[in-house]
């Protein structure tokens, strides 16, 4: 929860702006200012005030407790220019903050910790436990100095200006390990514990059973990703307690599932019980692995748990990310969130220019001229694979004639995968020319270099019948003059000559420019590869000088009635 915080009548109109635009995150908090802030500290996670740095300096300096208990403090000023991230700004959250708040309130994020300000990945906000030398490595970091990676464990993680050698470490690893000196150990979630346990079986039991095993095989319980068993223990409350003491969820699988996986201690007992000769192997063993601890049963006598335990490999991470139509405002936080987490960026050499100073320094890119999109969707999938975070970036949405479609065609399960939306170039122009697509509508291109042009014609033809609003991508180019025409000649068979038609070329960009027009007066010849171009459907109206498609048909029949 984040706490509001005002005392001015300036304040509060900005407070309420947020508690309005995030009613389930925010909380206000009323009555004189000090009580406010010691309240809100005490309760919330987060909190913002309106109020000067000074002023919130000494009001929270005697209620500090430590970097990983204090809650994230930003601060707005008076004048509405700056939203400051005062306190907790990896660990609790304020550096992310701020910059949220910067962007629902127009205000200019002020974050002042070093990696933030050089646009380094903080080590502490990777995502993943972090023991050691934090601090120092940092600073190593910032200073240039060598630092070593050591990955003992494949796993994604973000840009980071690392070498083989250095007098510093950063160690990835899910042993049981101390950080030495000048090292911080990362350790990620690549553990999985399988769990039995009959009926009544005490947590402590379960609990001592998963952490011994951890420990007896060198294994850090800071790196175990989830506890797995049967369904029908998803509800036993030792298994379920453990869980949650341990901090990582308990996830379950069919006794079906279970027994269809080859274990090397199967057994008899566990059969009539719950279905399947394995539990605690096979739930670890479910998703693949390398089984380090084989099945083991508890101390105590009778013994009423078991437990083995799994490293999945690290899987690399594939984000396939719309850019938009271009225009800087319309990329989404979600991507420029993937454009700085990934250490390997793939894209068209134009895109990657756009987007350029969004990365992290570190950040590998390998980029390519047009006509290289299954090369460029193979080389993302393959540094995946290799456990890279990776970015493959297209413009509008990846999955709207863009990179989507051969990235996955590609990729096997192997890999972890994640689209990141984004607006398309019909959604684009459609706002600029007014609202074309308020019904029903398709996008078509008419490119043949990948489709053969009896499958689009049919598909024009079948629009035009239907009576769809039709946006055309890849209209036309120097090699490919004659398919405009062709199309809108199919279409000129179902509507009339004056049906509106919008021309949109470099939607959202600097060189924007758009016209409307209709049917019958269009010229092809003023259309290239970089417009869209949209055609109404029989309702579709100028109105005003703008493109108006109705969502209903009875409004626009009563007043054609009226006239």
């Amino acid at each position: 929860m984040i706490g509001l915080i005002s005392a001015t009548a300036a304040g509060a109109a900005a407070r309420d702006r947020l508690a309005a635009a995030w009613p389930d995150r925010t909380r206000v908090y009323e009555g004189p200012v000090g009580d406010a802030v010691r309240t809100a500290f005490a309760q919330c996670e987060q909190l913002v005030c309106f109020l000067a740095t000074g002023a919130v300096v000494r009001l929270v300096a005697p209620l500090l407790s430590g970097k990983t208990e204090d809650p994230g403090v930003v601060c707005v000023d008076e004048g509405g220019r700056f939203a400051v991230s005062l306190l907790g700004g990896h660990a609790g959250g304020a550096n992310e903050l701020a910059r949220e708040v910067g962007d629902l309130l127009g205000v200019e994020p002020v974050v002042t910790t070093a990696t933030d300000a050089v646009d380094l990945a903080g080590l502490d906000t990777l995502g993943l436990p972090v023991e050691g030398d934090v601090a120092g490595v940092s600073r190593a970091l910032l200073d240039g100095e060598a630092v070593a990676l050591r990955a003992e464990v494949a796993w994604p993680l973000p840009p980071l200006p690392v070498t083989h050698q250095g007098s510093y470490t950063i160690r990835v690893t899910d042993r049981l390990v101390e950080a030495a000196e000048r090292e911080v150990v990362l350790r990620p979630p690549t553990l999985v514990v399988g769990v039995g346990a009959s009926k009544g079986a005490p947590v402590e039991e379960v609990l001592g059973l998963v952490e011994d095993a951890l420990r007896e095989a060198g294994l850090s319980v800071a790196s175990v990703a989830e506890l797995a068993t049967v369904d029908a223990k998803a509800e036993e409350p030792g298994i379920v307690e453990a869980a949650r003491r341990i901090g990582v969820p308990l996830v379950t699988y069919s006794a079906e599932e279970l027994a269809g996986v080859d274990v090397p201690n199967p057994s008899d007992a566990p059969l009539a019980a719950v279905g399947t000769r394995s539990v605690a192997e096979a739930a670890a063993l479910v998703g693949g692995g390398e089984l380090l601890v084989p099945k083991r049963k508890s101390a105590a006598s009778p013994a009423m748990a078991t437990c083995a335990v799994v490293r999945r490999p690290g899987r690399g991470r594939l984000a396939v990310v719309g850019l938009g139509p271009g225009a800087r405002d319309l990329l989404t936080p979600r991507a420029k969130a993937e454009l700085r987490r990934a250490s390997v960026l793939v894209g068209l050499d134009q895109y990657v220019d756009q987007i350029r100073d969004l990365v992290r320094p570190g950040t590998r890119i390998l980029e390519s001229g047009l006509g290289a999109e299954e090369e460029r969707a193979r080389t993302a999938v393959e540094e995946a694979r290799k456990g890279q975070a990776v970015a493959l970036i297209g413009s509008g949405d990846a999955g709207v004639y863009a990179m989507a479609s051969p990235a996955l065609a590609e990729a096997s399960d192997d890999i972890d995968v994640v689209g990141v939306p984004g607006v398309t170039a019909a959604l684009a122009a459609g706002a600029i020319l007014g609202a074309p697509l308020g019904h029903d509508h398709v996008s078509i291109s008419l490119s043949d270099l990948h489709t053969p042009w009896e499958v689009i014609e049919r598909r024009v033809r079948a629009a035009a019948e239907a009576d769809l609003v039709v946006t055309f991508y890849n209209p036309r180019s120097r090699g490919r003059d004659w398919q405009l025409p062709k199309a809108l000649g199919i279409l000129v068979e179902h509507r009339t000559p004056a049906t509106p038609v919008g021309v949109v070329r470099n939607a959202s960009r600097p060189d924007e420019s758009s016209r409307l027009t209709t049917l019958g007066a269009l010229d092809p010849a003023t259309v290239d590869m970089m417009t869209v171009v949209t055609v109404g459907n029989t309702a579709t109206r100028d109105i005003a000088g703008r493109m108006v498609t109705p969502r209903g048909y009875r409004w626009q029949s009563a007043q054609e009635g009226s006239e």
